[in-house]
Parts: C-alpha cells; sequence; structure tokens
C-alpha cells in the first residue's frame, strides 16, 4: 500500500508538491486553533464555575480581582463588566461595554479559521492546474509518436495526469470539513460568552436592585 501511494505521488508531477504543502499547513492550522478553542473553552468554564458564586453573594470586589487576574475570553468580558459597575447607573451602560469587549475577543477566536477553506480550494484548484498541464504535456508527446502506439500512451499520459485533480481533491475535502467542524466549534464558544453576558447582567440586576436597571 505505502509502494501504491508513493508511486500514485511521483506519478503525479511536479504539483503534487506544492498540494502536499498547501494540505500540511491547513493541517498544522486546523490541529492549532482546535487546541486553542478546546483550551479557551474549557477555561472559560472553569473561571465562571468560580465567578458566579461570588456574583450570587454579591461579592463584586472579590469577582472583580478573579476576573482581572484571568487571560481568558469570559474574564476580559466580565472584567469589562465589573469595572463598568463602579459608574454605571443603568444596565445598558454595562451591556454595551461587555458588548466591546466581546468584539475585541471575537477576533481572537477567529483568527486563521478562514485560511482552511482557502487551502481547500486553493488544492483543488493547483490540482486542475496540474492536470491540465499534464494534459497538454501529454497531446504534444503524442503528437509526434507512433501511430500504433498513440491510443496507449494518450491513455497512460492522461491517467498520470489526473493524479493531480484527484491528490486536489482529497486534501481539498477533509480541509473543507475541518473548518466546518472549527467554525461550528468556535460559533458554539460565541454564543457561550453572549450566554453568560446575559446571565451576568441579570445576576447584578437581581443583586444590586433597581440601582441599575
Amino acid at each position: 500500500m505505502f509502494t501504491s501511494i508513493v508511486e500514485f505521488f511521483v506519478k503525479g508531477g511536479a504539483f503534487m508538491y506544492p498540494i502536499a504543502l498547501v494540505f500540511a499547513a491547513g493541517v498544522a492550522i486546523a490541529i492549532e486553533r482546535w487546541v486553542y478553542l478546546s483550551l479557551i473553552s474549557t477555561r472559560n468554564r472553569q473561571l465562571w464555575a468560580q465567578v458566579v458564586p461570588l456574583l450570587q453573594q454579591g461579592n463584586f470586589r472579590g469577582a472583580v480581582q478573579l476576573c482581572h487576574r484571568s487571560t481568558t475570553a469570559i474574564g476580559r468580558i466580565l472584567n469589562y463588566g465589573l469595572t463598568r459597575l463602579e459608574s454605571a447607573r443603568r444596565r445598558d451602560d454595562v451591556e454595551k461595554a461587555m458588548e466591546e469587549s466581546l468584539m475585541e475577543v471575537m477576533p481572537r477566536l477567529e483568527r486563521r479559521t478562514a485560511y482552511l477553506s482557502m487551502f481547500a480550494n486553493l488544492a483543488t484548484l493547483l490540482g486542475l492546474l496540474g492536470t491540465i498541464i499534464g494534459l497538454i504535456q501529454a497531446f504534444t508527446a503524442v503528437s509526434n509518436a507512433n501511430p500504433a502506439d498513440k491510443a496507449d500512451l494518450l491513455s497512460a499520459s492522461i491517467s498520470v495526469a489526473m493524479n493531480t485533480t484527484a491528490f486536489g481533491l482529497m486534501a481539498a475535502i477533509p480541509l473543507l470539513l475541518v473548518h466546518a467542524l472549527i467554525q461550528s466549534k468556535t460559533t458554539e464558544l460565541v454564543d457561550s460568552l453572549e450566554m453568560a453576558s446575559v446571565k451576568f447582567l441579570n445576576t447584578v440586576v437581581e443583586r444590586r436592585g433597581e440601582s441599575i436597571a
């Protein structure tokens, strides 16, 4: 099997190498994004579990200190809201501060994800380009060949030229699937941050009453 894979790769020609590089870059980004988002999600849940009891007790100073020390996404968002509580007279003031912080956090969560779809398209196009160039070379070679050998030579040349398209698709399809998964994970994480913000505001309003309604 390994020999067949190597033979398939070698017969595909020069365009197999850039496709392989594009695929490797996409895999590296996918792994980095998945690990990063998983860590962020875990740390957010851990911090939220620590902050909720403090908010329910009305210990806003302790919550501020806890969020200020945190480097998590939810820590930054809650820190904005808790800091704004000191001068806010309305719920909208705190909500706007937290929305501003969320807008700063989102680019970090979505960073490099778009490259996965770009690499998938690039792998497909490189595969098609390699096939077209291979076909041009095949027909050029066949035109100068012995008439008796033209059919066999053309068939073999086309088979080799199609390797790049096949490899391009084999690289593109997993990248597109991983892109969809990571995008879904990012959306889920953003939704959880928005939900935590709403729960935070509701808890603060309950504890402080009409002073921030």
